[in-house]
């Protein structure tokens, strides 16, 4: 992470935040006195090295803003006089989102668990088990003999039996203890027990119309700082309560000559770069999926073989107000 900063008229400030960057070198592409320099990111996404992705020029660099505007991950930031240039009018805009309809959401956790970038907060509130079943049970401990066929058979593993020997001529303290929060009543160890010494009964069916719906509640929300719009949440989301727009369209593409091929389980650069969890090795070639590739290049850049052909046919960066600035943004839809 670095911060550099120029006093004048204004006071420019320039951060950057290495944990939101992917390494796709967009920042690099655009700066127009050459002033940032991307790392060897593939060493740095092994762990083989603790640097950051993009390092800068502090006595060239202008503060001008174009990259923390071209920047789709927020990983650099420009402010002048304490403001952040993204929020001001006259600066260009990404329109991306990464949203969950709470209305939608069922707080099944899938998203959660495959967001490559740990960008999504889950919380998920089930009612007291408690509440939604009715039952009696009593053990008869005068006739029970400890032999655990209940606590072993006890499909809600509520029911503890101890045999702990007390001395020498082997005898036992014994208990025996029912967890009424755990225990569904389900009638497995009255019918188990060889001395009959349970005894059960299970309201639930018959006081059904009184026991509560059970009720699930929750909070899901989409960390936009890191997400990536990858769109895995989105694709596994069952409700579709996810709405993702990425930052680019376009296509990718591995293009092998005879002279270049990809090296597959042997290199697997591609795989380790990438911020989407995209790609993949099949069949001993890197197989990218479209449908969560965010297509930052970062692949691109990482492959030593220099087959892989990024062609982004439109973005949707707003508001480019500023005729060399856009000629210099449009420079990322052409092929690499």
């Amino acid at each position: 992470m670095f911060n550099i900063e120029r006093e004048g008229e204004e006071h420019r400030k320039l951060s950057y935040k290495d944990k939101n960057c992917v390494g796709c070198g967009i920042c690099v592409n655009v700066c127009p006195t050459d002033s940032l320099r991307l790392g060897p990111i593939v060493p740095i996404a092994r762990g083989l090295i603790e640097m950051d992705l993009v390092s800068v020029n502090a006595d060239s660099c202008v503060f001008c803003g174009l990259c923390s505007v071209a920047c789709p991950f927020d990983s650099l930031s420009l402010t002048i006089d304490g403001v952040a240039v993204k929020d001001m009018k006259s600066y260009p805009v990404w329109d991306v989102e990464s949203k969950v309809d709470d209305e939608d959401c069922i707080y099944c956790g899938r998203c959660y668990s495959v967001c490559p970038r740990d960008s999504i907060l889950f919380e998920r509130k089930l009612p007291n088990p408690v509440d939604l079943v009715r039952g009696e049970i009593e053990i008869n401990k005068d006739a029970c003999i400890y032999c655990s066929f209940c606590a072993d058979l006890c499909p809600a593993g509520a029911i503890t039996v101890k045999n702990v020997p007390t001395s020498s001529v082997d005898v036992l303290n014994n208990s025996i203890e029912v967890d009424l929060s755990k225990c569904i009543f389900c009638g497995v160890c009255k019918r188990v027990c060889p001395e009959n010494a349970i005894k059960q009964i299970c309201s639930t069916c018959m006081l059904r119309e009184e026991i509560p719906v059970p009720e699930i509640t929750g909070d899901t929300f989409i960390s936009e700082e890191s997400c990536v719009n990858c769109s895995w949440c989105s694709e596994i989301c069952p409700t579709d309560a996810i709405t993702i727009t990425k930052p680019f369209e376009g296509t990718l593409e591995l293009i092998e000559t005879d002279e270049k091929l990809c090296k597959g389980d042997s290199c697997h650069a591609c795989l380790d770069v990438c911020p989407c969890n995209a790609v993949s090795i099949v069949d001993g070639k890197s197989v990218t999926d479209l449908a969560f590739c965010n297509l930052c290049g970062a692949c691109v850049t990482a492959c030593p073989q220099d087959i892989r052909v990024l062609s982004r046919t439109a973005m949707n960066l707003n508001n480019i107000n500023s005729e060399s600035w856009k000629e210099i943004l449009n420079t990322l839809l052409v092929g690499k």
